[in-house]
């Protein structure tokens, strides 16, 4: 790449160009209540408008912002975006009910996906291997057309750094809602001839109000473009092992139908590296999480589960395949879990034992088969999960019978 194709902005004003089209339209849809459901890092591989759950909804206004990411204006993007709401009836959501908050919401919608996606375009350019050896340095640059700066931002104005320095992590911009900051690409020559090139002290402090350093909005402390490559879910789970059970497990039942097509991509390649070595290594994943209603049921009956992912250990991949069996669950089936653990026949809660369980049923081959979730289970060095156990051969009409003593029925039908 030579140095003239790199893009710019002129007064703030985006142009379009075709890394900053790729990285939008790799984005995945994804329904959400809040606009905090997902923040962060996630949305570089996420397509979320706040409030927008039903799919036909969200794949119109995805349209709408992909025309002006691609070169369309606001004036365009405000009708497209007034037409989906009127298709699909949406209501209730914040700034319906007057023109000025129309106006706001949509502002909002509108250059945020143009801001961040520009800035992961103009980063995939920046860090092009051409690139980086005539200007490895990255310059911040405020936007004097801002009509209320923010002092940091102003105050990091000229902040000259090489590319891989710790602040372009969570400091590359835009750093919040209506940010307009950039960053410039810095030969060494004109990084000799600058004077600020240490950040101040202080700048990776955590301001406890949002979780992200001083100086940047809530969800905003990300590099757009940076985790491009990752895959969704693996986003996903990092949020959701950090969630109380109930609300996890509400999330992720919102968030599964988007997401099982890379999880469970990423499970069976994970049985395939387990089964090729048959030595546990201590490696695990998360498959899914627990159905909101199976958390409510388990609090009625004295179990709280901690948190509300499932995990799946190597040693028990191992452990059910270890030897051949004929009523044996199937390698092909066993592969697609996260796709099982969101329909089983039934589940009952066992709290017969010391550590409690779910039993999730399934009609597999010749007998039933079920999966044990231990739920709370202390993993060494990684913390307490529910965590999948073997598949088993299942006796319905025995688990009938312990129905009131100690197994009680919490969803489907045995």
């Amino acid at each position: 790449m030579a140095a003239g194709t790199i893009t710019a902005t002129v007064e703030g004003v985006i142009q379009k160009f075709l890394q900053q089209i790729d990285f939008f339209r790799a984005k995945l849809n994804l329904p959400t209540e809040r606009w905090d459901d997902i923040i962060g890092a996630a949305h570089d591989r996420a397509f979320i408008v706040a409030g927008a759950q039903k799919a036909d909804l969200l794949n119109d206004l995805r349209q709408a912002v992909d025309k002006a990411v691609s070169g369309g204006s606001i004036g365009k993007f405000r009708q497209d975006f007034a037409d989906a709401v009127a298709r699909s009836g949406w209501t209730g959501w914040t700034g319906e009910g007057s023109a000025d908050g129309v106006a706001w919401r949509t502002r909002v919608i509108y250059q945020t996906n143009l801001r961040t996606s520009y800035a992961a375009g103009f980063r995939r350019q920046l860090l092009d291997a051409d690139m980086l050896k005539i200007a490895p340095y990255w310059r911040y640059m405020h936007s004097d057309s801002v009509l209320h700066p923010r002092p940091l931002h102003v105050a990091w104005h000229g902040l000259t750094l090489r590319h891989d320095h710790p602040f372009w992590v969570a400091h590359y911009p835009p750093n919040g809602w209506g940010c307009q900051c950039r960053v410039t690409p810095v030969t060494p020559a004109e990084y000799e001839r600058g004077d600020y090139k240490e950040p101040p002290p202080g700048w990776d402090a955590i301001d406890p109000k949002t979780g992200a350093p001083v100086g940047i909005d809530k969800g905003w402390d990300y590099a757009p473009g940076a985790h491009a490559d990752t895959p969704l879910q693996a986003l996903i789970d990092d949020k959701l092992i950090k969630l109380d059970a109930p609300i996890g497990a509400a999330m992720y039942q919102a968030l599964a139908p988007t997401l099982l097509r890379e999880k469970t991509l990423a499970f069976g390649l994970f049985v395939d590296a387990a089964l090729q070595s048959m030595w546990p290594r201590g490696q695990h994943m998360l498959v899914g999480a627990l159905d909101p209603k199976w958390v409510a049921a388990a609090q009625r009956f004295g179990v709280t589960p901690q948190t509300a992912e499932v995990m799946v250990r190597d040693q028990d991949v191992i452990h059910t395949f270890r030897s051949v069996k004929t009523n044996q669950i199937p390698l092909d089936w066993y592969k697609r879990l996260p796709e099982h653990l969101l329909n089983p026949q039934a589940v009952v809660l066992d709290t017969t034992h010391k550590q409690p369980a779910y039993l999730l049923v399934y009609d597999v081959g010749p007998q039933a088969k079920k999966l044990v979730v231990q739920i709370n289970y202390q993993v060494k060095k990684a913390g307490t999960f529910n965590v999948l156990d073997t598949g088993r051969v299942l006796d319905a009409a025995q688990v009938k019978t312990q129905l009131g003593h100690g197994y009680e029925l919490v969803d489907g039908q045995l």
